[in-house]
């Protein structure tokens, strides 16, 4: 990787990060994933019913407020990553981003709790992923910024593990709240006050203002297309992301359907709760292990290729097998391989990144294959399942898919 002239926030990081540090960045990135799923798990389908117009359903209304708010999530990412590599400010490149996404993020849940309307709800939607987002490709871009290759893994893993622990916050306030607005409220104040040691303790590179390219609109947009045939290394690593994410997102979506419908549970959202939590457990219990692991071992493609292998044999077992024993133990599989994953790739990433300049845009274009999957995954599952052969189809497809993203990380030819 070639390191541009300009010291500071474009020099290639060397100083170990310590404990502290991790667990800010840690504990930021968890704050953001609460004020994303609190409303994703609980509060848009409560909502969605009250503000559903007579004759629509409510189902219908929450499919299309979240559709709008993936498509602003998928354009946002890689845009305020570019934005925050540009930054010159006394408080470095991106903790201004941090403080300005989950602050107005913080605002748009509690306005978005206000939303008496399917457009109002949507248009606060909408606002919510745009500033967390902003927040967020921030958090994601201070990694390569700050943190030694041999340390990613390590770090990688952390923010694996808060994005999890994130999750089940932002639901078990969601959860727990007595009325909808308290719910928004609790995870906004969560989200603002969780960012804040990150933000009032730990410096961030500054960026000197003679380092920051001169600004031109069709330049700025035409590096949002990276080419493959010049940074292949970058385009491998996106089509292996994008398909480990399509396989486990294919694997997962139809879990309700497939106990009730398959296996004919008596209470299949009971299964699914139980399904989730040993999937949680297993994923926890690995994704800083399987991140520290490898940085003590200094490879990265071994263990994204093993998670692969791990995930299409869970997902071939539901396939094969579809019993409710197979299934719990599919669930643990399957949060073993992604946790192992999802420590690694995220330093196998930061790893091939091409240009320290533009490290935040890269990484927001490399987020696109985490958010993508979802999108498609329903658009895929749906006639697998009613015209080609049902839930067989529909895991074995899975597991195809994610294994072959999987191999494909032996194309990358910078990192072992």
């Amino acid at each position: 990787m070639t390191v541009p002239a300009g010291g500071g926030a474009l020099a290639e990081p060397v100083a170990p990060v310590g404990h502290g540090w991790t667990a800010a960045l840690s504990l930021a990135n968890g704050a953001i994933w609460v004020g994303w799923y609190g409303p994703l798990q609980i509060l848009l389908a409560v909502q969605a019913a009250a503000v559903a117009p007579p004759g629509v359903a409510k189902e219908s209304v929450l499919a299309w407020v979240t559709g709008a708010g993936a498509v602003v999530s998928l354009l946002a990412n890689p845009l305020f990553g570019a934005v925050s590599d540009r930054t010159v400010s006394r408080f470095g490149r991106r903790t201004p981003w941090i403080v300005a996404g989950v602050v107005s993020g913080g605002a748009a849940l509690v306005w978005l709790s206000g939303a008496r309307t399917v457009w109002s709800m949507a248009a606060g939607w909408c606002l919510v992923q745009l500033t967390l987002n902003a927040a967020f490709a921030a958090v994601t871009a201070a990694v390569p910024d700050q943190v030694p290759r041999a340390q990613r893994g390590t770090v990688g893993g952390w923010l694996g593990a808060a994005q999890i622990l994130g999750v089940l916050a932002g639901t078990g306030l969601a959860t727990s709240a007595p009325s909808l607005a308290t719910g928004y409220a609790a995870c906004a104040v969560c989200t603002v006050l969780a960012a804040l040691p990150y933000v009032l303790c730990h410096r961030d590179p500054v960026l000197p203002a003679a380092a920051r390219p001169p600004l031109s609109a069709r330049a700025f947009l035409a590096g949002f297309v990276f080419s493959p045939r010049r940074h292949p290394d970058l385009g491998w690593a996106w089509l292996t992301r994008f398909l480990i994410n399509l396989g486990n997102a294919l694997a997962l979506l139809y879990l309700l359907y497939f106990l009730r419908d398959a296996l004919h549970r008596p209470d299949p959202a009971g299964g699914v709760l139980a399904l989730t939590a040993v999937n949680g457990a297993t994923l926890l219990a690995t994704v800083v292990v399987a991140g520290r692991w490898s940085d003590r071992v200094g490879r990265r493609q071994p263990f994204v290729l093993g998670s692969g292998v791990v995930m299409a044999v869970a997902t071939v077992g539901l396939a094969l097998w579809p019993t409710w024993p197979v299934a719990l133990a599919s669930a643990a599989l399957l949060g073993v391989g992604f946790g192992v994953f999802t420590a690694v790739d995220f330093a196998l990433l930061t790893d091939v990144l091409p240009d320290a300049a533009h490290r935040g845009k890269d990484l927001g274009v490399l987020n696109v294959a985490n958010a993508l999957p979802q999108v498609i995954a329903p658009v895929l599952a749906a006639p697998l399942v009613a015209h080609l052969g049902g839930y067989r189809t529909l895991y074995l497809t899975a597991a195809a898919t994610g294994l072959l993203g999987a191999v494909l990380v032996r194309r990358i030819r910078g990192v072992a």
